[in-house]
């Protein structure tokens, strides 16, 4: 047993959670700081610091997390639903985390070819050759469709491998940017995916471990939820209270309560972020004072 496998089994680690190292890693870092776990670590290591004594975690590639997940070595972890299904990991989907580094929508993995190219269809790849860091998954895509084509697995850089050494790619994207920038277009989209956090089948059968897992889970989601919702406060006239609560797009029923003058109220609402802009002069309009809007870290519907 490696010095690792023996820190990771310390009798005071309950859940044993992967980590994705790499384009996730910082927002991974940012979701669970706002979740309320401070994860703090070196640039050189792959062990972070967590302020929970019932986490240990590492932090490693993507496309490896679902594997170790699966064969134990970690209790729970986040990964895409990609490497999830190009490993063919048998582990339980406990709930869809959509973030990114740099946006809330979900990837797609798509098939692109030179702006020039002359294949337009599936059909056209027959007998081409494809670069890609999803090899198993591409394959089953083409095969499934009765296309037979090379497929090759990429080390990284794929964009820049069509034409001179591949005829097509398949890569993952959020906008398409980037294979707009290197003169490629999107020939199909073969599926989105985002991230899951997933669990081991024995930890999950564990009720301790299950009960940690799915506490974390609900704190993550909590995060997510609140990332484009924003707490507004206001007080008003109860004469003015109906059309404030017209205006108001909250979540659920604001919130409102008396004030020391019985004609007055105040409101509290959670409401998406960029509403108040348009919200707010209208609830101004309507003699709303006080009015006060404030961020927020979770939302537990």
């Amino acid at each position: 047993m490696t010095s690792d496998e023996n820190i990771m089994s310390l009798d005071s680690v309950l859940v044993r959670i992967g980590f994705p190292k790499g384009s996730l890693e910082d927002a991974t870092i940012r979701l669970f700081d706002k979740a309320g776990y401070n994860i703090r670590k070196s640039s050189r290591s792959y062990r972070p610091t967590i302020d929970d004594p019932e986490l240990d975690g590492r932090f490693i590639r993507a496309q490896e997390i679902s594997r170790y997940v699966e064969k134990g070595f970690f209790d729970c972890g986040l990964t895409g639903q990609d490497w999830i299904a190009e490993n063919e990991s048998d582990v339980v989907d406990v709930c869809g985390l959509v973030y990114s580094k740099v946006s809330s929508i979900e990837s797609r993995w798509v098939i692109a070819v030179p702006e020039n190219s002359d294949i337009n269809t599936l059909q056209d790849l027959n007998g081409k050759s494809i670069a890609t860091e999803l090899v198993g998954t591409t394959r089953r895509y083409l095969e499934e469709r009765g296309v037979h084509a090379d497929v090759e697995f990429s080390w990284g850089a794929t964009e820049v491998k069509v034409p001179e050494l591949v005829d097509a790619i398949v890569d993952i994207t959020e906008t398409g940017n980037s294979l707009r920038a290197n003169k490629l277009r999107i020939l199909e989209t073969m599926f989105s995916t985002h991230t899951r956090f997933i669990a081991n089948k024995e930890a999950w059968a564990n009720p301790e471990k299950r009960k940690k897992i799915e506490n974390l889970a609900l704190l993550l989601r909590a995060a997510l939820n609140a990332e484009d919702k924003v707490g507004l406060k206001l007080n008003a006239s109860r004469a003015v209270l109906d059309q404030i609560l017209e205006t108001l797009p909250a979540l659920k029923n604001p919130t409102v309560s008396r004030l020391a003058d019985p004609e007055w109220v105040a409101i509290e609402a959670v409401v998406n972020e960029k509403v108040v802009r348009e919200i707010a002069p209208r609830l101004k309009e309507l003699g709303a004072e006080g009015i006060v809007e404030y961020p927020l870290n979770k939302v537990i519907p």
